[in-house]
């Protein structure tokens, strides 16, 4: 870090606070903490909707607002915008809470909810009514657009404007009081139906909206706008620094009109940009279509870039962590490629994932010239990246499985793995020489044959020989046997708005995105092997036990391959 910024970070006035790499926020937060400007505080929070399961774009704020609180000594609250009860649900509350503990951030006793204010939030309105500044609506919403203007050109005032206070009071309150059918009559701001600024031109405060909340029930008729709640609820909070994406950047006038009409605490609104992941879908309402419509078998299916499909996948919060520090925060929206995201999983894996070897597309291979009674075991270490994790036994005997990618009849050219006449190396066992191949009425290998060298245990030859190829193997009768999935990105296409005339964004969805392998052998040594369990498949790449695994039979979820591929995708080259 350079001499400047610990100067800025000393001058905080919370102590000192983890090193980290410079941003537009940090500097706005630092200048805020010279000038003295809310007391040298810093308090964030995070407010989701609870309209739908948080994806990793949400991992990216979440890990923004309460890191930024972490390092300056600050506090984040956890508030839920519930101003819209037709499309909540408690479901959504509890797994966005679920989301934010995993990820290893912790609210504390900062739980809000944009309905703890509804009373307050009301008090507003009506002091704004009072003021001049609100007015009741009668336009429907077609007429509304209609009377809005565009960016060109400036909207008109709703026959409706002019009305007096007092008839604009005693319509407010009809409408709380439940008298007009539901969308008949609204509350508006009174700003200026001629600002280049859309959303200033007298923008709905207010909707009649019969529906059952969740925490007021049906004490409420009536709910107020998100840009009305937000404010105020960070006002009331005593937010200091409002950290939104950038598509609030062009609401902002109305959230500082707003707290400046009604003369209440004032916090700094910021916006930052988004981030995009090519061939993956970042819309909520888009993410729900696949889930009703069984594109996927839920929010958590693996393939989703939800937070809790990552999780169930295998990703890891130190993960995502580590992705949300590396692409920094942009005024601007970014691609960040897959690559990216999956070498942050592999890095934190490498350190941590046991290693097993593990044969997905099993094929058996005889030696025999190995007496056929006989088992031995090898020493094989968990984890080179980590000696305290110890080693393991691998049991050897007569009969085997290898990957059928391991053989071929007749190999191309390059190829160093077994055919016949080819010699390899059994990881961490001896040398092996193919002799030979059995065939089915179909003509399809089941078997292949080899002799090898008792002279060369633990893949060393006492000759000095160098084979080329080394390959992993499992004792057949010692084998756990599994299911294996494998994920393939979920759009065919980097852009999902990339569609054809006539055509639908789901016409884009990979047929192939999940391929099932379920007579996998992997082995023994892992049949203790738990729910959420992580490791390294030998020359496969990063695996976790899925949750809804059931004895005796272990599912696993492919997190990550061992080497970035994405590259060769993006060129029609190979597939993951």
């Amino acid at each position: 870090m350079s001499d400047s910024h610990d100067k800025r970070s000393e001058s905080a006035g919370n102590g000192p606070r983890a090193a980290a790499p410079s941003n537009f926020i940090r500097d706005m937060i630092d200048a805020d903490n010279i000038s003295g400007r809310f007391e040298r505080r810093v308090h964030t929070r995070f407010p989701p909707e609870p309209n739908g399961y948080l994806h990793i774009g949400h991992a990216k704020s979440i890990c923004l607002n309460f890191g930024i609180a972490a390092d300056y000594g600050g506090l984040c609250n956890l508030r839920f915008d519930d101003t819209n009860p037709s499309k909540e649900d408690i479901e959504y509350i509890e797994s966005i809470q679920e989301d934010v503990r995993w990820l290893g951030f912790d609210w504390e006793d900062r739980l809000f909810y944009a309905s703890d204010y509804f009373d307050q939030l009301y008090e507003y309105a009506e002091q704004l009514i009072e003021m001049g500044k609100a007015f009741v609506c009668d336009l429907s919403a077609e007429e509304m657009r209609e009377y809005r203007g565009t960016l060109t050109t400036p909207g008109k005032e709703s026959p409706y404007r002019n009305r007096s206070i007092e008839e604009n009071l005693d319509l407010f309150r009809r409408m709380k009081a439940g008298e007009f059918p539901d969308g008949s009559r609204t509350l508006r701001a009174r700003i200026d139906m001629a600002s280049g600024n859309i959303n200033m031109r007298d923008p709905v405060i207010y909707r009649i909206l019969r529906a059952t909340h969740h925490r007021t029930g049906d004490k409420w008729c009536i709910y107020p706008m998100y840009d009305f709640a937000h404010c105020f609820s960070d006002s009331i909070e005593k937010i200091t620094h409002s950290i939104c994406t950038l598509e609030f950047e062009d609401h902002r006038p109305l959230y500082d009109w707003f707290l400046d009409q009604c003369q209440v605490y004032h916090p700094q609104q910021i916006e930052f940009a988004r981030f995009e992941l090519p061939y993956t879908v970042m819309s909520k309402r888009k993410l729900l279509e696949l889930v009703n419509k069984k594109y996927v078998s839920g929010w958590d299916d693996p393939r989703m870039p939800t937070i809790c499909g990552m999780r169930r996948r295998g990703y890891t919060p130190e993960s995502l962590r580590m992705l949300a520090e590396r692409i920094g925060v942009a005024k601007k929206k970014t691609m960040i490629e897959v690559g990216v995201l999956e070498d942050c999983v592999r890095e934190d894996l490498n350190k941590r994932a046991p290693r097993m070897m593990a044969v997905l597309r099993p094929l058996k291979l005889v030696i025999d010239n190995y007496p056929e009674s006989q088992v031995e075991e090898f020493e094989s270490i968990n984890n080179p990246e980590d000696e305290s994790m110890g080693s393991r036994k691998l049991p050897f005997s007569r009969v085997l499985y290898i990957e059928q990618d391991d053989f071929r009849e007749v190999p191309p050219k390059g190829y160093h793995r077994l055919f016949p006449g080819a010699e390899v190396r059994l990881k961490h066992a001896y040398f092996v020489k193919c002799v030979g191949a059995s065939k089915d009425a179909r003509g399809q290998i089941t078997e292949i044959h080899c002799t090898y060298d008792p002279d060369s245990r633990g893949g060393e030859a006492k000759d000095g020989r160098k084979v080329k190829g080394t390959i992993h193997w499992v004792s057949a009768g010692h084998a756990v046997t599994a299911e294996v999935r494998l994920y393939d990105r979920l759009s065919l296409k980097e852009d999902l708005g990339d569609v054809e005339e006539g055509g639908s964004w789901l016409d884009n969805l990979n047929p192939n995105s999940m391929e099932v392998l379920s007579d996998c052998r992997i082995e023994r040594n892992i049949d203790r092997a738990t729910s959420g369990d992580r490791f390294q498949f030998l020359r496969h790449g990063y695996f976790s036990v899925d949750p809804d695994t059931t004895a005796p039979k272990l599912v696993f979820n492919r997190i990550v391959s061992l080497k970035d591929s994405w590259a060769k995708i993006e060129k029609g080259q190979t597939k993951v």
